[in-house]
């Protein structure tokens, strides 16, 4: 299926944190009144590691740190751009960071992640004062209950959970026609390089978060696309984990065999030590960060991926070169067997997955002004102003008529889909002996449009969100000042590789840099 069906989708629920209204992205007159510098911060592109070092030298605690970021969040979320990428700030963020600056003070330090704010996004269960809502006002009622697994090895390593970032509404499985970042409960996200161009979703908040430096390191969810993108789209790097790796309990779902959380952060180094930290069965991957991690690698280039707009071919050429003076061997113009199946097998099992799985998630909530896919129906026909105002609600009621996951059709679909993936993704792999493949990870993002919806350009998500296998995107430069992400995938259990490949080229070409805050291109 075209990967734009994952880019889906202004009322707050009670709780959250205040949003001003929408404003217009038209770059305004210029006046004698001096601009806010909104790239100037004392804690710009700080990285875990040098956080550490603040808070072990005593220059900056923990507390210091967090407010310092809920300082940024108040000038440039609901201020200034109006990013909209924080849904709610989490009323317990201060006393976690004083709690583990006593913890220090008295010589436990649990980790790297030891006092170091995080953002997650709204889908995933915090058993506190904040809301789990997906971005959907249906959802706003009672907290959860309970941490999701992750959020409670993150609670473990000693992060201070600083809020939840807003996200295209539902993970982006609503409608067809929907604005990437877009939420009934938390408007409309916005990209912080130019803030009339879309953040790409669904986990868009936590990638315009990141990016504008609201948090040290952030937390987003992929389907199909959903952390790739919008860290592409942002400028920033994203892990999608091999499914598995972390534990998807506690998320609001779409798909229980595409689903994973994972991390979204400006280095591949800090999104390695979330990675390990937060996994089953945890793992260090920090050995695998080394500047000659290119040498003797052989990647494949998935040139079916290529093409789609001249600017992205032109930066894929540099990467493609850079990696070559790297010590690595390129193998061009691979293809994979059987892709055009791909889309109407993962559609089917989607839709299937969405209504069985968010009906068995929603049975675990309570308070909660739905308890079915059904109700969230009824619920947004009946707040059609605040809802359903931009677009519909049609892939939730393709879903609704599903027959449930006993059904043939669906069982059918879902061994087809991972056997064609997987296999076609190990076959290329085997045949040219590969340690990896690379693609374009996004095009420039486009303009923000809620009467038409997305008009994505291009990526290549789908191989390995379809066959459940990992995927890391790093940035790989600009197009008209808007970033590209260059993404790394391959065989299951493969992040290792994965990281390293990735490291090695982010430190090679070193295109990170931080947002500019325009108002429009022009």
């Amino acid at each position: 299926m075209k990967r734009r069906n994952f880019f889906k989708a202004a009322a707050l629920g009670g709780g959250t944190l205040a949003l001003a209204p929408l404003s217009s992205c038209v770059q305004s007159t210029p006046t004698e009144k001096t601009e806010p510098n909104y790239i100037d911060f004392e804690l710009n592109e700080v990285t875990i590691a040098e956080l550490q070092e603040k808070m072990k030298s005593g220059k900056m605690s923990s507390a210091e740190i967090t407010q310092k970021y809920l300082d940024r969040i108040e000038q440039l979320n609901t201020n200034g751009p109006e990013l909209r990428a924080v849904i709610e700030l989490n009323p317990d963020a201060r006393a976690i960071a004083k709690a583990m600056d006593d913890e220090r003070k008295s010589g436990k330090v649990r980790g790297p992640m030891h006092g170091v704010p995080v953002l997650i996004k709204d889908n995933i269960d915090t058993g506190d004062q904040m809301q789990t809502s997906a971005g959907s006002l249906a959802l706003v009622g009672n907290p959860a209950l309970d941490d999701a697994v992750i959020v409670r090895k993150l609670r473990e390593s000693g992060a201070v959970l600083l809020g939840k970032t807003n996200l295209s509404e539902l993970a982006n499985f609503r409608s067809t026609k929907s604005s990437s970042g877009w939420s009934g409960r938390g408007g409309q996200v916005r990209n912080p390089f130019c803030t009339d161009r879309s953040p790409c979703g669904s986990s868009s908040g936590t990638g315009s978060a990141v990016s504008a430096n609201l948090c040290a390191i952030g937390i987003g969810t992929e389907t199909d696309g959903s952390i790739v993108c919008p860290s592409g789209i942002n400028g920033i790097v994203g892990i999608k984990p091999t499914v598995g790796l972390w534990s998807g309990d506690g998320i609001i779902p779409i798909s229980h065999s595409q689903d994973t959380a994972g991390p979204m952060a400006r280095t591949v180094t800090d999104a390695a030590i979330l990675l390990g930290l937060l996994a089953e069965k945890p793992q260090d991957y920090t050995p695998e960060l080394k500047v000659d991690g290119l040498r003797n690698a052989r990647i494949g280039i998935a040139s079916e991926f290529f093409g789609f707009h001249s600017g992205v071919n032109k930066l894929m050429d540099e990467a493609i070169q850079t990696l070559k003076n790297s010590g690595a061997i390129l193998v061009e113009n691979l293809k994979f067997e059987n892709r055009e199946e791909w889309g109407k097998l993962e559609w089917q099992v989607l839709i299937s997955e969405f209504k069985a799985d968010l009906n068995a998630y929603l049975k675990t909530r309570s308070g909660l002004k739905v308890q079915s896919l059904a109700d969230l129906i009824e619920f947004n026909k009946q707040n059609q102003d605040a809802e359903l105002k931009w677009f519909g609600q049609e892939i939730f009621e393709e879903a609704e008529e599903t027959k449930g996951l006993d059904d043939p059709e669906y069982r059918k679909a879902l061994a087809k889909a991972k056997e064609l993936t997987q296999k076609g993704i190990e076959k290329l792999m085997d045949q040219h002996h590969l340690d990896a493949l690379i693609a374009p990870t996004n095009g420039p993002a486009w303009t923000i449009d809620w009467v038409n919806g997305d008009h994505f350009g291009g990526g290549s998500s789908e191989p390995a969100a379809i066959s459940g296998y990992p995927s890391v995107t790093v940035p790989a430069g600009f197009v008209h000042g808007l970033p590209i992400g260059l993404s790394f995938f391959g065989r299951a259990w493969s992040e290792p590789v994965l990281i390293k490949l990735a490291f090695a080229f982010e430190k090679a070409t070193k295109h990170r840099k931080s947002p500019g805050f325009l108002s429009s291109l022009a």
